[in-house]
């Protein structure tokens, strides 16, 4: 999987500005780009912002996780599209098969990859599976995804329009988009798209969008080290 943080207008000062319009109007913007030169009255003041996040964290007031911006470049399988654009919290732009012939690229499960599913629906748990499990994933991935490709070229050879040649091709060949969103959105797909130990409200995600999830997760961290911190603070809870 494929993650690149292509653009951003996010800081954690973003989310403090917002918050204080409520009580100090357009002074909080003033007050947001004022630099303190005293270390001690920064270090009261980054204080402060600390707690002014933990509480909208904690208290769930969530519009002012809502000012700012974070664009992502990711490439994955196209299952695993399916599942992220199941969240309506975010602007997408995929790839197009109708327009562009697509390359072989597909997606086999590595050899560390859990094959075994126990458990009941919406907790399930995964466990390695056994060698031959592994290899049997992999040649049968190998064996479906290589002839899928070859009727798709066979049928674009023959004039066939992409949009009526891809059909036969599986849902484990690779697309590519940008995805759109702000820190509410992105914690809330973070809350539902990760399984963490210091959650309040255990998820149970594919392991391939996880694999997503976790980079954003990252790239997020850099630009938002107060938020993302009282996000997991206080139980991976969308605000």
């Amino acid at each position: 999987m494929t993650v690149e943080l292509v653009r951003s207008s996010a800081q954690d000062s973003d989310v403090m500005f917002a918050a204080r319009v409520s009580t100090i109007g357009e002074q909080s913007l003033e007050q947001d780009q004022a630099v303190i030169v005293d270390p001690e009255a920064a270090e009261k003041q980054a204080k402060r912002d600390r707690g002014l996040i933990n509480y909208l964290m904690r208290d769930r007031h969530g519009s002012p996780f809502e000012h700012n911006s974070m664009t992502f470049y990711v490439q994955a399988p196209i299952f695993v599209f399916r599942e992220f654009m199941r969240h309506r919290i975010a602007s997408y732009n995929e790839e197009s098969g109708r327009y562009t012939e697509l390359r072989p690229v597909f997606y086999v499960p590595a050899e560390d990859r859990n094959l075994i599913q126990q458990g009941k629906p919406g907790a399930y748990e995964f466990h390695p599976g056994t060698p031959e499990q592994s290899a049997l994933v992999a040649e049968q991935t190998r064996a479906v995804s290589t002839e899928a490709f070859a009727a798709y070229q066979r049928m674009l050879e023959a004039g066939v329009a992409r949009e009526v040649a891809r059909i036969v091709l599986p849902l484990n060949i690779y697309s590519s988009m940008y995805v759109t969103m702000n820190a509410r959105a992105l914690m809330n797909f973070l809350s539902l798209r990760t399984k963490h130990e210091a959650t309040t409200f255990p998820s149970f995600p594919q392991r391939e969008i996880e694999m997503v999830a976790e980079q954003m997760e990252r790239e997020w961290e850099r630009l938002m080290p107060i938020t993302a911190a009282a996000f997991t603070a206080n139980g991976r809870v969308a605000p």
